[in-house]
């Protein structure tokens, strides 16, 4: 299964607009800057290990940073380091890694190009966020096709509709969870039974990457 990556909280909504900050200024004291401290010290110590276990170590380790930073709105050092687990998912040759960590890089670029909106940022910059997004999520969901659970790449295509649908790419979001609707219904009584073992805590890595930052 895959290990959970990062899932990242949409940008603050209209209504606290005013006190949005990002990269900088949102890096202040708090649980948040403390989770990303930890998240640093577990890259550290990924990096120094040996053994046939750093590859994933390093995979996790910085989809940890990944995540915190994501918490902060700091969106670009979080692609960056999501980009790095990817790296290592490839190295790892693990398909289902490979297609949460797109999804995730999709959610984290379109979360950067509605904060570069939100604040009065150049079209540009949105525009290639935004290309970003698309580019993450198709190979996401053509990397989901090749996966071996349904449960798992039902979850990941109803992402990476969500994120289309936040882009704009409407008829593209809707052929997603058309896909995923099929695929619901011919596993229809192996994802009631997985969802029911996710719901009773039995199957804790069931999901994906959940919704990134």
């Amino acid at each position: 299964m895959p290990h959970p990556a990062a899932a990242a909280p949409h940008p603050p909504q209209a209504d606290v607009r005013h006190a949005l900050q990002a990269d900088g200024p949102a890096l202040a004291e708090g649980s948040a800057r403390e989770a990303l401290r930890q998240a640093m010290q577990q890259l550290s110590a990924a990096e120094d290990a040996v053994g046939s276990g750093r590859t994933a170590g390093l995979c996790q380790a910085h989809t940890g940073v990944a995540r915190a930073l994501s918490h902060l709105h700091a969106y670009s050092s979080a692609e960056s380091h999501l980009a790095q687990a990817l790296h290592w998912g490839v190295v790892m040759g693990a398909t289902d890694v490979r297609a949460d960590l797109h999804c995730a890089l999709s959610e984290v670029a379109t979360n950067a190009a509605e904060l570069a909106e939100l604040r009065g940022e150049s079209p540009d910059r949105v525009r290639r966020a935004r290309d970003r997004s698309r580019d993450h999520v198709f190979e996401a969901a053509r990397l989901a096709g090749h996966t071996a659970d349904p449960h798992w790449e039902v979850k990941l295509l109803l992402r990476a509709s969500d994120v289309l649908d936040r882009c704009g790419d409407h008829d593209d979001a809707v052929q997603l969870q058309q896909r995923a609707l099929v695929l619901m219904g011919l596993h229809s009584a192996e994802l009631a039974s997985a969802i029911a073992a996710a719901q009773a805590g039995d199957n804790p890595a069931g999901n994906a990457v959940g919704t990134l930052m």
